[in-house]
């Protein structure tokens, strides 16, 4: 089957490229920018991500983004840090609109988190992208990335790639 795709933004894209390249069925993941409509139509960090949905839901993807990033936060980065998925189409939209919300009543949580229309990408330069695996023993990784990984391999162990069932 074709892959699915949206955007996904709401930190660092570098944490946030290391997020979706460990989950299983996430076919490719592309860092850099992503603009909206007006207002949201500055270059917000974010990556693209294209994934099977016979192996992971929108829902599964949206799940680990709002666990992964201060996605209940309005602090002062969110012009930077637009948290947000971003989406082609009206159905996609109002799916993960529903999903949004069906994870906020299930955590009595009040996410900050958009859904917008994708627009535009702006691909990072290349010496930023697949920054984890390029520098993992590194202090940005070490106190950014790895416990947002961990976090993953506790809480969504079914979802990592080579995960042997799902959740």
């Amino acid at each position: 089957m074709t892959g699915h795709e949206a955007g996904f933004g709401g930190g660092c894209h570098w944490c946030t490229e290391a997020v979706f390249r460990s989950l299983c069925g996430v076919q490719t993941v592309r860092q850099g920018f992503i603009a909206s409509d007006p207002p949201q139509d500055s270059y917000s960090e974010a990556v693209v991500v294209t994934w099977d949905p016979d192996e992971i839901t929108l829902e599964d993807l949206i799940a680990v983004h709002l666990a992964t990033h201060s996605s209940t936060s309005r602090h002062k980065m969110r012009g930077k840090y637009r948290s947000a998925v971003y989406v082609h189409d009206t159905a996609d939209g109002a799916d993960a609109r529903r999903i949004i919300d069906a994870i906020a009543e299930q955590t009595d949580s009040s996410f900050v988190t958009e859904i917008l229309p994708f627009r535009a990408f702006k691909a990072s330069d290349a010496r930023f992208r697949d920054y984890y695996t390029r520098n993992r023993e590194g202090p940005f990784c070490d106190a950014y990335i790895e416990p947002k990984l961990a976090m993953l391999r506790q809480r969504f162990a079914a979802l990592q790639a080579g995960a042997a069932t799902k959740v």
